[in-house]
């Protein structure tokens, strides 16, 4: 235990330190802003394409992967939805956000260094297959549902489904890390090799991704805090942080995932809430408090469950 607490703590210590930085005043959040921009498209898609690039994926298929992720976001999306609306009597909106807030995991800037560190490389493969997918699949639903939701408690007529997903697959196409893996695919199906200079490059921007990700995490919680909606922050932070990686280490063992993959898609499903579910709940008005809650509770929680899953599963 103390091995892999030595492997998680030093992930939410780089946190802490963003953290500080910009509550001591040694520097502005607008640094750190910066700074995740950095990671957002440079570090992590050069990350990713390296990752894809170089990896044996020993003939595997990626379907039973997606499967075993999105069936957990899937149970656990409607517990977080059901608990807000029937539970805490909240409207439709809330529920998506609860939803969101509950299954949204921060993949890239906590998940992409935890698995780097505790699983390695082919735990890297499956967390970039995933990362695939993740996106893109979490937005629609995220924005499809609030549509509706919008429409039901507003009277909002409903946009067009074409344009909301047209909407979304021009922003996705746009999108670093979804360029990263697709740079990195067509490589690694073509067969070709980075020259030396270029590997070396990429190698020394990619290897501070992690650090950098996990530092101007933390500088951006600063503007978050816990700010009301505690009971169903309770809620939806429990959700996140056991009832998702539950389900999809049940789904792993059900479908037979190796144990490298099974490791790295539990691990990151642990890891706190992601930041898009504020975004999704700044795109729409509605429900910032529980996602702004969720997020620091998750992340204050989030060294001691993580800790527990790596144990559980001998990460």
């Amino acid at each position: 235990m103390s091995a892999i607490i030595l492997d998680v703590l030093p992930i939410f210590i780089l946190i802490l330190i963003g953290w500080v930085i910009v509550r001591s005043g040694l520097m502005a959040s607008t640094v750190g802003d910066a700074l995740s921009e950095f990671v957002f498209k440079i570090a992590v898609p050069l990350l990713l394409f390296r990752t894809i690039a170089e990896a044996d994926f020993h003939g595997a298929s990626p379907f039973r992967l997606w499967i075993v992720y999105f069936s957990g976001v899937a149970i656990t999306w409607t517990a977080g939805h059901i608990a807000a609306t029937r539970l805490f009597h909240r409207d439709e909106r809330i529920g998506v956000l609860a939803g969101v807030s509950s299954a949204f995991a921060n993949n890239v800037f906590i998940g992409l260094p935890l698995v780097q560190r505790t699983v390695g490389d082919e735990g890297l493969v499956a967390l970039s297959i995933l990362l695939a997918v993740h996106l893109p699949v979490m937005m629609v639903a995220g924005t499809v549902l609030m549509e509706h939701a919008e429409r039901k408690i507003a009277g909002k007529s409903d946009r067009s489904m074409v344009f909301v997903l047209r909407q979304i697959a021009i922003n996705l196409i746009r999108n670093p890390l979804v360029i990263g893996l697709a740079a990195g695919m067509a490589v690694h199906l073509s067969g070709l090799t980075m020259p030396a200079a270029v590997a070396s490059v990429v190698g020394q921007i990619a290897g501070i991704a992690g650090p950098a990700a996990l530092i101007s995490l933390g500088m951006a919680l600063e503007r978050y805090g816990v700010s009301g909606n505690l009971g169903i922050a309770s809620v939806t932070s429990s959700l996140k942080l056991l009832l998702l990686p539950g389900c999809v280490w049940t789904a792993s063992r059900l479908l037979g995932l190796s144990p490298e993959w099974t490791a790295a898609i539990v691990l990151t499903s642990s890891v706190p809430t992601g930041v898009n579910a504020w975004l999704i709940a700044n795109r729409f008005g509605v429900g910032h408090s529980l996602a702004a809650s969720t997020i620091s509770v998750t992340t204050a929680l989030g060294a001691i469950t993580v800790s527990l899953w790596a144990y559980f599963l001998g990460a």
